[in-house]
């Protein structure tokens, strides 16, 4: 979730206007109005003091990300000799020629 959208959302859960949440933060509201409209980029100790002067808590996780490939796929790869490689990498060639080649045909027969 956006920053604006963190603070505006803490906000109104503690019924809060943004001159009473600007006053607990020793700002003005056009400062809190900035923050809420997305147009400002605060930092996350400035996140942290807005979220805290509504009785909210920020929670910054870091999970993992899962790889983008199939890793077994390129462990099953490494494990096979350059010339299995070679080989693997012809058919795949070879394949693709098929393949192209059986597009064009039905592109023909579209035409």
């Amino acid at each position: 979730m956006a920053p604006a959208a963190l603070i505006r959302n803490a906000r109104d859960a503690a019924g809060l206007t943004q001159t009473q949440l600007a006053r607990r933060l020793g700002t003005t509201q056009s400062v809190i109005a900035r923050l809420e409209s997305g147009a400002a980029n605060p930092t996350v100790q400035t996140l942290e003091r807005a979220l805290g002067a509504t009785g909210h808590r920020l929670a910054l996780t870091a999970e993992p990300q899962p790889p983008s490939v199939d890793e077994s796929l390129i462990r099953k790869h490494l494990e096979l000799t350059p010339s299995q490689r070679l080989e693997a990498l012809e058919t795949m060639h070879d394949e693709a020629g098929q393949i192209a080649a059986a597009g064009q045909r039905a592109r023909a027969r579209l035409a």
